[in-house]
């Protein structure tokens, strides 16, 4: 028992020594051009933030992926992807990202993020059939709730682009939530992240509390704030505190 104690502790050390490692790394033009940024990024960033216990390396690597896929920042996208592999995301389940992700930040976003993630999948031998499924079983839907929302959107909405309504209906809440590759609180995670880094937190009251009631804790949802204010900028993460402070005081009523 013990021995099967230390190989877990061990895997799980070698598995974040790894993650930490794809995360420090900087281009080289930053220690010469601004090596007080790289201090920041070796020792707060990397050194603290990452090791933040109230969010798992693997939660922070979705996040990271989710929050540079909608900035559209292909160039540092190839080192996260081995981040997130490393630290426990799944080939399906960041395939499963970018696909949902495409709904929110746009086609191009997820092009680019699909055609950054390929050479990486290659090496690892990742094929077609470790992929999702393009029409699988999808999980129970929650009638009440989704007819609520329809509702919602339907009343508001309907009168300015019932196109809209309807794919929003048929394709994301019908659909594409309801894909298995991805865990409803992780796909609610990715979703908020990308809310943040896109600077939409009017869209994040919904998604937020979706996230919660799929399992995502108020300690969690802090941290990935903390998180996500060195990769989308602190102007970004400060305009989503107001909605995520009104939504844990309502949670908490």
């Amino acid at each position: 028992m013990k021995t099967r104690i230390a190989a877990s502790a061990l895997a799980l050390m070698s598995t974040a020594a790894a993650a930490q490692d794809a995360a420090s790394t900087l281009p080289d033009a930053v220690a010469r051009v601004a090596p007080a940024l790289e201090a920041y990024s070796t020792e707060d960033l990397v050194g603290s933030v990452w090791n933040g216990e109230e969010l798992s390396m693997r939660d922070r690597a979705l996040v990271t992926f989710a929050a540079l896929m909608t900035r559209h920042e292909t160039e540092n996208l190839g080192s996260y992807v081995e981040l997130a592999l490393d630290a426990g995301v799944s080939p399906a389940e960041l395939s499963e990202t970018i696909t949902h992700l495409a709904f929110y930040t746009g086609w191009g976003n997820a092009t680019a993020a699909a055609e950054a993630m390929a050479p990486i999948y290659e090496e690892r031998g990742i094929a077609a059939e470790d992929l999702p499924a393009v029409d699988p079983e999808l999980l129970p839907l929650n009638e009440e709730a989704e007819a609520a929302r329809q509702e919602n959107v339907q009343g508001n909405y309907g009168d300015v682009s019932q196109g809209v309504v309807d794919n929003t209906e048929q394709l994301l809440f019908l659909d594409l939530w309801l894909r298995p590759a991805l865990e409803p609180r992780d796909r609610s995670l990715v979703t908020v992240a990308a809310l943040i880094a896109a600077g939409q937190p009017e869209q994040m009251t919904f998604h937020l509390n979706r996230a919660m009631d799929n399992g995502l804790t108020q300690e969690e949802a802090g941290a990935m704030l903390s998180h996500l204010a060195f990769y989308a900028g602190w102007p970004k993460v400060f305009s989503a505190m107001p909605v995520a402070k009104e939504v844990f005081e309502s949670r908490s009523q």
